[in-house]
């Protein structure tokens, strides 16, 4: 043991030109490696970002710009994620500068290109279970129309929960609850209700017809169910 440890302390230097030269090795063989997956990344960037655009497209969102950025580390060290950080940049108006995601995109404008990039992610990979609230802010019609058959496209791979009020939506999901808010004196209590058939004819009709439903409201809502059942 001490003839062990004479040894350890007496070839120190040696050892340590070993350890140097091992890392040098290393650092050699990450930097490849790191350079070919930026080439790949590069190429998928360009990809990703025009197929994200042709789906904001469907999505009234036709103006932006969508952008990946492959970000170089400032540092010239070996790191796991490679030689660079990924950065999704959006430009919401014409001629204006792709900035940050997270910083430029409105609450409901975010909440439809994550929809986008669900979507576009779903060849390779989905998440369990996706939440999206209030997705389809600000558009109707044929857009929220759109925005519902996408989320059954993801409701098909994975947990989609969708908060919304349009009915356009709300007609393609798998499954429909009602949320509605209690206030009794000092104290209020949320409920959700899971609707059969007519009760979502009920429902998709209040959601059309506002507080007066009519036959006519009664009669385009079971259309409206009875086509994005299809």
């Amino acid at each position: 043991t001490l003839q062990s440890e004479l040894d350890t302390m007496s070839g120190g230097t040696e050892q340590l030109a070993q350890i140097k030269s091992a890392l040098e090795d290393t650092a050699l063989d990450w930097r490849s490696h790191a350079t070919k997956l930026s080439g790949l990344r590069r190429k998928a960037a360009a990809k990703l970002g025009q197929r994200v655009m042709d789906t904001l497209d469907q999505l009234a969102m036709s103006k932006c710009r969508f952008d990946v950025a492959l970000i170089p580390f400032k540092a010239d060290q070996p790191d796991p994620r490679g030689a660079e950080d990924i950065e999704f940049l959006i430009a919401t108006n014409p001629g204006a500068s792709p900035g940050p995601l997270n910083k430029v995109a409105s609450g409901g404008e975010l909440s439809r290109i994550s929809l986008a990039l669900q979507v576009v992610a779903t060849d390779t990979a989905i998440s369990p279970t996706m939440i999206f609230d209030e997705v389809d802010v600000g558009i109707g019609g044929s857009t929220a129309d759109i925005v519902g058959q996408l989320l059954k496209q993801l409701g098909d791979r994975g947990q989609v929960i969708s908060v919304t009020h349009q009915p356009q939506v709300a007609a393609h999901a798998h499954h429909h609850y009602r949320a509605s808010k209690v206030v009794e004196a000092n104290s209020a209590e949320s409920l959700m209700v899971a609707l059969d058939h007519s009760a979502r004819v009920d429902e998709l009709a209040r959601m059309l017809g506002g507080a007066q439903v009519t036959d006519q409201t009664l009669s385009h809502a079971s259309e409206l169910l009875s086509l994005a059942s299809n």
